[in-house]
């Protein structure tokens, strides 16, 4: 299990290297081609944002599972171990029932309107619905990441963390 977490970790990892490295190419280009060139590119800002998106989501998802997520812990700091592994239990699952509702469920209806409804992107050409997918994939994520959350806080003691 171990192994698997590990490898969508580093597929998470390398998605955003990639789609950062994209972005900043994307980005050069539309400068380049704007004030240099006097003939901007119709598709880079389009991409740019489809990208920006992305990043944000497997962001926060990749940052989740760091632990380098904005949180305020002082109150949970001042309580006993017994009574901080309640508190953060009921914050993990918190966490998953909203990433399960907004992500999951309401990412999955939009994008199966968007691919009904055959929206396409102005300048790229592509179905809405494919740039969509991103946000019940983050939710998956999120939730599984959740998930292991709470495995850790309570067994990772006798069975070490995932």
């Amino acid at each position: 299990m171990r192994k698997v977490i590990r490898l969508i970790d580093q597929l998470v990892a390398g998605t955003l290297m990639l789609a950062m490295a994209l972005i900043l190419l994307t980005v050069v280009w539309q400068v380049i081609s704007r004030y240099i060139m006097q003939d901007p590119a119709s598709v880079t800002e389009e991409l740019s944002r489809f990208l920006l998106i992305c990043i944000g989501l497997l962001g926060a998802a990749f940052a989740y599972r760091q632990k380098v997520h904005l949180g305020f812990n002082l109150v949970v700091k001042k309580q006993s171990e017994h009574v901080r592994k309640y508190i953060l239990t009921l914050v993990e699952l918190l966490v998953i029932i909203f990433c399960a509702a907004t992500l999951l469920f309401g990412g999955s209806q939009l994008v199966s309107l968007t691919l009904e409804l055959e929206q396409i992107s102005a300048a790229l050409g592509i179905r809405m619905g494919y740039v969509y997918v991103v946000l019940p994939l983050s939710g998956i994520l999120l939730i599984c990441y959740g998930l292991i959350n709470i495995h850790n806080l309570w067994l990772a003691d006798e069975e070490g963390a995932l």
